[in-house]
């Protein structure tokens, strides 16, 4: 178990992220959840630069009923930019975080993944589940592949 301790987030995240842009669709950002079963998405602008997050419930805070509204109308909604829900107050960790301290800041912020950006390129993703994953390799016995 001690191995966890030398385990950074390089070694547990995901590298292959899935992105959207500000101008992505709702519609179309909603469709990449549901089809992989994520609960947020990078949002990216040229260069892989990060500029947001949009969450499932960014999503559903689109369809709030205001005072003009009692009725959102959906296709007009599906169809407005992500920049609209998207949170641009980030929540991140570099790949050489260690991967106690990236844990405890997903239980402090209750995030359910934190990208992983350096001098604000997005490189990678981390999810709740790559560090319980990480957790059991340690377990395991298996050394983090991160040069200390």
């Amino acid at each position: 178990m001690y191995e966890f301790l030398d385990y950074r987030v390089a070694d547990a995240m995901t590298k292959d992220v899935v992105t959207v842009t500000p101008e992505t669709p709702i519609a179309k950002a909603e469709a990449v959840l549901e089809q992989h079963g994520w609960n947020a998405l990078p949002v990216v602008e040229e260069g892989r630069r990060l500029v947001g997050v949009v969450t499932s419930l960014d999503l559903l805070k689109a369809f709030r009923f205001t005072d003009e509204s009692m009725f959102p109308p959906y296709e007009e909604i599906m169809a407005r930019p992500v920049r609209e829900v998207m949170s641009d107050k980030l929540v991140t960790v570099s790949p050489r975080t260690p991967l106690t301290r990236a844990l405890e800041k997903m239980v402090r912020t209750r995030n359910k993944s934190l990208p992983v950006a350096l001098g604000g390129e997005l490189l990678g993703i981390l999810a709740r589940e790559d560090v319980l994953n990480a957790l059991r390799r340690a377990v395991a016995g298996e050394r983090p592949s991160t040069p200390l």
